[in-house]
């Protein structure tokens, strides 16, 4: 009979391996990213608030140094066709495994909306202004959306969207295009223009990420997915990546995954040799933003965070909202006040030990914060309540 792993094992390991004990946090961004096997980065405020948590020395200057100066994290539309910042040396897996398909259903989506929404567009042309575009950037380094335009007239153009729709609108052609070529993996975003918190940034030009062959490329990602979030389900991992049951499948039989009992008499995976691996356990707080990668890590939930507090915690998208965790479990959530102020509300009383904790939590990450307000992309209805 297969091993039974506990929940309360699942716990331990989660807090030991997403470097949440104050003992496990890692000395660099990268070894942030690498643990989780990518940051979620869909909303701007998510990559700093998830690596500065698990960071000893929380710093927004490194995350910025990562993704902007030595460039060792790389923004990727890939896994359930949302933005994650993976290593530049995972990056090539990612891409082979995830995104080059998703590019190729947004070339086909963009297409189909220039020849239904602009006037006199068709692959040629399309084809015509991406070149024009590199070509714009190569020259200029980089470059806003707005500065490419003026050396492309043809980004000027507007698409109308949903025409006949109540909700129907323009967008230009240019931030479309731009968005294409970064899912193709040609150009990249530069430092925003203002806070870190900013959606306003140049792009520049990037070379082309190595080829890995495509099952290769998937065997890497849920090699690095199990060894973060194992034991997990064949379905978590299905959910997590995006890819057809058919590939999740392949992908685990290559890897020779192993199978183990769950609490709740699932059958789980992990990787072979990793059945009884003893993970550290001790108290440990963590105050983890929207999106972030332990809190979207898995599709079943009910372990770590119970079903009447999903409701509060997670937007109808599925969009998880700022959580507040007590040795593996969330416990509540939190949200900042326009005057700086971090507020949280905790579901069940966990003791003095864990408000202790949790309080503790909540001053690092304003001291680091300082000055800084951050407001979740996707809000939900726990921190709407806390802010109003």
């Amino acid at each position: 009979m297969p091993l039974l792993i506990t929940d309360d094992q699942r716990r331990s390991r989660l807090g030991h391996r997403h470097l949440l004990r104050a003992a496990d946090r890692a000395a660099t961004v990268p070894q942030v990213a690498d643990a989780l096997a990518g940051l979620h980065s869909t909303d701007a405020a998510t990559v700093y608030l998830s690596v500065c948590a698990r960071l000893a020395e929380p710093s927004a200057a490194a995350v910025d140094r990562a993704l902007y100066d030595d460039v060792t994290l790389v923004k990727l539309l890939s896994m359930r066709r949302t933005i994650f910042a993976v290593t530049e040396e995972f990056a090539p897996y990612v891409n082979s495994s995830t995104a080059k398909a998703i590019a190729v259903k947004e070339r086909a989506t963009l297409l189909k909306h220039l020849r239904e929404g602009a006037e006199g567009w068709d692959e040629a042309r399309l084809a015509v202004a991406e070149r024009d575009t590199l070509a714009a950037l190569t020259a200029r380094g980089q470059a806003t959306t707005a500065q490419v335009s003026e050396d492309v007239p043809a980004l000027r153009e507007t698409i109308l969207m949903s025409p006949g729709k109540p909700y129907e609108g323009r967008q230009s052609v240019g931030s479309r295009l731009l968005r294409l070529l970064a899912s193709d993996g040609h150009v990249r975003r530069c430092r925003p223009r203002g806070s870190w918190l900013s959606s306003s940034y140049p792009w520049a030009p990037v070379p082309q990420l190595p080829d890995v062959p495509v099952r290769e490329a998937k065997a890497e990602v849920a090699r690095r997915w199990l060894a973060a979030f194992g034991p997990a389900t064949e379905a978590d991992l299905k959910w997590w990546t995006g890819w057809t049951l058919g590939d999740t499948r392949k992908a685990l039989a290559d890897l020779a995954a192993v199978q183990v009992r769950l609490a709740d008499g699932a059958v789980g995976l992990v990787l072979p040799g990793d059945e009884e691996t003893p993970d550290p356990t001790g108290p440990w707080a963590a105050l983890l933003p929207g999106l972030d990668p332990t809190t979207m890590g898995w599709r079943g939930r009910d372990w770590y965070l119970r079903p009447e507090d999903v409701p509060a915690l997670y937007d109808r998208a599925g969009n998880a909202g700022p959580t507040v965790w007590w040795n593996g479990r969330i416990i509540g959530g939190w949200a900042q006040r326009p005057d700086g102020e971090l507020v949280w509300r905790l579901f069940t009383d966990p003791g003095t030990e864990a408000v202790a904790a949790v309080t503790a939590e909540a001053e690092r990450l304003a001291c680091w914060l300082g000055e800084v307000r951050v407001t979740p992309r996707f809000r939900t209805p726990l921190e709407r309540e806390l802010v109003s």
